[in-house]
């Protein structure tokens, strides 16, 4: 299945609806800190989102210290930002309790 990269004025977009997630230095993602009140918030909020993301076929790379947890989105069959990222972000962004 053919991954549709996201356009400059896509990601623009993208951006705009999610102001908290910020491009990447080279362009190719968009990554956001989340922090919570504690490590058990955090890691509910993992499993949260690694259960969308297995159902989704696509995964994030992610990184978690107690209650901060740093997530990076960009799809790599397409070379940088895809739909599935868009996707991604706005269930990601339903998850934050």
């Amino acid at each position: 299945m053919t991954v549709h990269r996201l356009s400059e004025s896509e990601v623009t977009a993208l951006l705009a609806e999610f102001p908290g997630w910020a491009l990447r230095r080279d362009g190719l993602a968009i990554e956001r800190e989340f922090r919570f009140g504690d490590f058990n918030a955090a890691f509910g909020f993992m499993t949260r989102v690694a259960l969308y993301a297995d159902k989704a076929d696509h995964h994030p790379e992610w990184s978690n210290v107690y209650n901060r947890v740093d997530i990076t989105l960009t799809t790599h069959d397409a070379g940088g930002l895809s739909t599935r990222d868009a996707a991604m972000a706005r269930a990601i962004e339903g998850m934050v309790a």
